[in-house]
């Protein structure tokens, strides 16, 4: 069995955030010890190691709830962990591809900065003033 604060340090979760995991349902409810601490087993242990892996992934938390239902029901087909799998895909993509525009924007807006004359005839400042001075929106 173990305490809170071990199974914190064996999974890299922080305490408060294990307790929000059990007031979520995502961890079943503690065994409690006389004197009231959390108890979990390898069980739990397991979860939260799951937790932190799909978490680490990106994905959701109702996302995480769904997968952890059908861990529970191995006889169901996958397709449901594999749907959710290729949403997780398909929103990292998408996050990609916004920040390669936003790299994109910066990479053109600093281009234009010399670094010499006055904060007011900037490059950066003028271009961060006026949004249509953007060679793309993002």
């Amino acid at each position: 069995m173990y305490s809170i604060g071990q199974l914190s340090r064996r999974t890299g979760v922080k305490v408060p955030t294990i307790r929000y995991y059990e007031q979520t349902g995502l961890m079943p409810p503690a065994d409690r010890t006389s004197g009231n601490q959390r108890r979990y087993d390898t069980d739990g242990l397991e979860r939260l190691s799951f937790i932190r892996h799909a978490r680490g992934l990106g994905f959701p938390i109702d996302a995480i709830s769904a997968l952890i239902e059908l861990q529970t029901h191995p006889d169901r087909s996958c397709q449901a962990a594999g749907d959710l799998a290729q949403a997780q895909l398909d929103d990292v993509r998408n996050r990609i591809a916004r920040l390669q525009a936003l790299e994109s924007e910066l990479d053109r807006i600093v281009a234009g900065c010399d670094g010499k004359g006055a904060a007011g005839d900037c490059h950066v400042m003028t271009a961060l003033a006026d949004h249509d001075l953007c060679a793309q929106d993002h």
